[in-house]
């Protein structure tokens, strides 16, 4: 067995943009925890926010603080098994040496929501980089017991596993949605949840997805995961078109994953009477809309979408399966002390980014 190091690299949370990369001690498991050689932590839009200091993490007059200072960031985890127990290897069905891909949420399986299935909902609502719990922007991490690991391949690069958790995510709006086939899907984003919501739409196979974004690069990486049409939102009325090709009537489903408010009420405009509006977005700012629109004119069903729960084998076994252009969605990969240029990067909505991942054993 190798001997691990007993000090490491990790980036430490100080407060919104005071984020520092900090040698520190490797974490000791206790009993029933595993220990993780990081390999890939992905970059989310969630992240940034965070490290700029969005209401939803910090809190504001409506809402406590819930993120945390002195724990490393990072939540879009896969790494390698370096330190276990029977008691972990028992309950997780896991070796040392397997590579696996870790759920965000370390749910604590007593609460309300835990004890009725709905572990995504945890009440303490402990989450890997932001509470109580170190993430993946380090050498190396805890995997406690509670947590909920996934076996991975380990064929597949790093960073293209690490896509496992955004994947999931994607697909739980999907099943939200509860798409049929004569639907037509329109997702708003093609960004990483948008595209990965393509992907998953795909697989429901409905009459038709429609992928809306301002970029045509990205807009043609949404034909390579599965839409079959798609619009430049800058380039003319994409609710006109939507109605164009609807006869008159509109969408059906509506997913948001862009994060811009602009694009909640071009959902609730171009949806046909009676369809379905899932968000999955993180916005930094309030959003505002015609609520009329959703009661009055049109009944629509509003649903929220949040974190990826039972999602993540279909996930994993759509990224084994080498269907998604993978190279073209993980555009860009740094070394763990260069994560300041990676958050830039994320946030740079010129830097010609998809996904943005961090490999903390180097870009090997």
């Amino acid at each position: 067995m190798t001997t691990l190091p007993t000090q490491m690299q990790a980036v430490v949370v100080h407060g919104p943009e005071d984020y520092r990369l900090e040698t520190i001690e490797v974490p000791t498991p206790g009993p029933g925890d595993m220990l993780m050689r990081v390999e890939a932590v992905g970059v989310c839009a969630s992240d940034l926010k965070c490290y700029h200091g969005a209401a939803k993490f910090w809190g504001d007059e409506n809402r406590p603080s819930w993120a945390q200072t002195g724990v490393s960031p990072g939540h879009e985890i896969v790494g390698e098994i370096v330190a276990t127990d029977e008691e972990a290897s028992t309950r997780h069905g896991l070796a040392l040496g397997d590579r696996i891909a870790v759920e965000q949420i370390v749910p604590c399986w007593e609460c309300r929501y835990c004890k009725m299935g709905a572990y995504w909902m945890c009440g303490p609502h402990d989450m890997f980089g932001f509470r109580n719990f170190s993430g993946a922007m380090a050498e190396y991490m805890i995997v406690p017991a509670r947590a909920l690991p996934h076996k991975v391949s380990k064929d597949l690069p790093p960073q293209h596993a690490a896509f496992a958790e955004p994947l999931s995510c994607s697909f739980h709006a999907v099943e939200r949605a509860q798409i049929t086939f004569n639907d037509v899907v329109v997702i708003a984003g093609a960004g990483p949840i948008g595209l990965g919501a393509i992907a998953g739409a795909r697989q429901k196979n409905p009459l038709k997805i429609v992928a809306l974004d301002a970029v045509d690069s990205k807009l043609e990486l949404a034909k390579k995961c599965g839409a079959d049409e798609v619009i430049n939102i800058t380039a003319g009325d994409a609710v006109q078109q939507i109605k164009d090709m609807t006869d008159g009537y509109g969408a059906d489903v509506y997913i948001e994953a862009t994060g811009h408010p602009s694009a909640v009420s071009q959902g609730i405009n171009l949806l046909r009477k009676l369809g379905r509006f899932v968000e999955y977005s993180v916005f930094k700012d309030n959003v505002t809309v015609d609520w009329s629109i959703i009661s009055d004119d049109k009944e629509l069903d509003v649903l929220g979408a949040h974190l990826g729960p039972h999602c993540w084998p279909a996930a994993i076994k759509l990224l084994e399966s080498g269907a998604l252009p993978m190279d073209e969605i993980c555009t860009h990969q740094f070394e763990l002390a260069d994560f300041q240029a990676a958050l830039d990067l994320v946030g740079d909505s010129a830097g010609g980014s998809v996904k943005v991942s961090i490999l903390p054993g180097g870009n090997k």
